[in-house]
C-alpha cells in the first residue's frame, strides 16, 4: 500500500454524501479549525468555508459515486485535490463508532499524518468517454443474461436450446418463441427479445459515439493495442481508458494488480493465506484481459499452441488466467515503450 504525503499548513477532510458534505478542516499541529456540513447542490458554502485557508491547504475525500464535482471545483480554484482508495481507507479507520463528523476528521488526520491511501483521480476530458464504455459493458452484460435466461427456458421444459447464433437472427425468433409450450413461457421469452433489440439498438448508438470519441484521445497506443491478435476496438478502447497513462504504473506487477491478473496473498507467522481483498483493483480491466486472452488464443496459431501447453500443465481456468498475466506484462512493455505485439517473442520461440 502506498500513501500520499503532504506539507500544507492547513488539512481538510471531506466526507462526501449526496446532499452533504461534512467538513474538517485542520492545521499542521492537528487543532480542529473547522468542522461542520455543507450542502453539496451549492458550491457557495464550501468556497466560503475554505476561503481563509485555501492559500496552503489540500482537500481529501473518499472515492464515492459523486467525487467528480468537488474535484473539478477544486481545480478551478487551484485548490490541491486528493482522492482517496475507499477499501483502505476502511482498513485504516475503522472503528466502533462511525458517523460523518468522525469520518470527515479522520480523512484530515489521514492527510496531515501523510498516511493517505491514494485512489486515481481521473482527468475530467476522458472522464464521460470512459463512463460510455462503462454503460455499454452494463448493457452487454444484462443483454447477455437475458440469452441465457431464454436457453433456460428451453432446459425447463426438457428441450435442447437453440443455437445462440440462431437465437441472435430476428428472422428467427418468431419461430423459437412458438416452439415452446405455453402461452406464459412464450410471452416471458417475446419480452426477452423486446428487451435485446431495444439493448441493442442502445448499444449501438453508444458504440457510434465511444468510436467518434475516443480515437482522437490517444491514436498511438489504440493502434499499438489494436496489434495483438484478436483484440477489438472496443477492448482496446477498454484498456486505454481504464488505464489511462500507463506512467502511474511504476512496473508491471503494479499494472498487473491493478488489472486483478494475480492473486493477493497474506503471510503471516511464516503461513501464507489467500488474501480476502481479492477484488481491490479494476473489475473493467480485468473482463478486458479475460477478453483479449480468449480472442487471441482463437486469432493466432502460435498463442493457440502456447495455450494447449498451459493446459497440460494447469487446470483450464487456471491456463487462461496464466495468459491473462503474461498478456497483461506485454501491454505494459509494449505502451511503455511504443512497440506492437511481437507474437514470436511472446510465446518464447
Amino acid at each position: 500500500m502506498q500513501f500520499l504525503k503532504f506539507n500544507h499548513q492547513y488539512y481538510m477532510g471531506v466526507d462526501l454524501h449526496s446532499r452533504s458534505a461534512y467538513l474538517c478542516i485542520m492545521d499542521w499541529k492537528g487543532k480542529v479549525l473547522l468542522h461542520r456540513p455543507v450542502p453539496c447542490d451549492d458550491p457557495g458554502p464550501f468556497l466560503n468555508a475554505v476561503k481563509p485557508y485555501q492559500h496552503d491547504m489540500v482537500v481529501g475525500v473518499e472515492t464515492t459515486f459523486n467525487w467528480y464535482f468537488l474535484s473539478d471545483l477544486c481545480r478551478e480554484h487551484n485548490i490541491p485535490f486528493a482522492l482517496g482508495h475507499a477499501l483502505y481507507m476502511k482498513s485504516i479507520h475503522g472503528g466502533k463508532k462511525k458517523n460523518d463528523r468522525i469520518d470527515s476528521r479522520t480523512i484530515a488526520e489521514l492527510l496531515r499524518s501523510g498516511m493517505f491511501p491514494p485512489a486515481y483521480n481521473y482527468p475530467e476530458n476522458m472522464r464521460t468517454t470512459r463512463d460510455l464504455l462503462r454503460r455499454r459493458h452494463k448493457f452487454v452484460h444484462h443483454r447477455a443474461a437475458l440469452y441465457r435466461h431464454i436457453g433456460l427456458c428451453f432446459y425447463q421444459q426438457g428441450k435442447k436450446p437453440p443455437a445462440l447464433a440462431n437465437i441472435k437472427k430476428k428472422t428467427q425468433r418468431e419461430e423459437i418463441v412458438q416452439s415452446l409450450r405455453g402461452e406464459d413461457l412464450r410471452l416471458s421469452v417475446s419480452s426477452d427479445f423486446e428487451i435485446i433489440s431495444s439493448l441493442g439498438r442502445v448499444i449501438v448508438g453508444l458504440e457510434k459515439r465511444i468510436f467518434k470519441r475516443a480515437k482522437h484521445h490517444n491514436r498511438k497506443d489504440l493502434h499499438l493495442m489494436m496489434s495483438i491478435p484478436g483484440c477489438g476496438e472496443i477492448s482496446a478502447f477498454n484498456m486505454l481508458y481504464e488505464a489511462h497513462d500507463i506512467e502511474r504504473f511504476a512496473k508491471a506487477q503494479n499494472f498487473s494488480s491493478y488489472c486483478r491478473t494475480v492473486k493477493g496473498k497474506h503471510v503471516s507467522a511464516g503461513k501464507t493465506y489467500r488474501s480476502p481483498n481479492q477484488k481491490i483493483g479494476n473489475p473493467y480491466l480485468k473482463w478486458t484481459m479475460s477478453e483479449i486472452a480468449v480472442h487471441a488464443g482463437q486469432y493466432s496459431e502460435k498463442i493457440k499452441k502456447y495455450h494447449e501447453g498451459l493446459l497440460k500443465r494447469f487446470p483450464r481456468g487456471k491456463s487462461w488466467a496464466v495468459l491473462s498475466h503474461k498478456l497483461t506484462i506485454a501491454i505494459y512493455y509494449m505502451l511503455k515503450n511504443g512497440e506492437v505485439f511481437d507474437e514470436t517473442r511472446f510465446v518464447g520461440g
